[in-house]
């Protein structure tokens, strides 16, 4: 069974960057449409970002400009760069994979795996 397993969050300052992974095991994530998803304290899970098995991507318009998703599939990883975060973009963050490969679909109930999630906190 897959399992995804995210990392690279943390605390960075108004302005800087970060990259967050989401890892793979069990099977191979190429096989799959791959959400990044995030959730703030009282707030809906909302999607942020998807990537195709083909590599075509999707963004949320808050996001558009300033991250960037891709994928390696050697790896068997999923990969968000986030730069000029701001405040709003706190919150943490989770990758999901959806079993209908070939296009990316922007909600919750799509997507049949998940992993733990992993903090992003924007702050001086």
């Amino acid at each position: 069974q897959l399992q995804l397993v995210e990392s690279g969050g943390g605390l960075v300052p108004p302005g800087g960057s970060l990259k967050l992974s989401c890892a793979a095991s069990g099977a191979t994530l190429n096989s799959y449409a791959i959400g990044w998803f995030r959730q703030a304290p009282g707030k809906e899970r909302e999607g942020v970002s998807c990537i195709t098995s083909r590599s075509g991507t999707q963004y949320a318009d808050s996001v558009k400009g300033r991250f960037t998703i891709s994928r390696d599939n050697a790896k068997n990883t999923v990969y968000l760069q986030m730069n000029i975060l701001k405040p709003e973009d706190a919150a943490v963050y989770y990758c999901a994979a959806d079993r209908l490969a070939f296009m990316c679909r922007n909600y919750v109930a799509a997507y049949n795996y998940w992993g733990q999630g992993t903090q992003v906190t924007v702050s001086e």
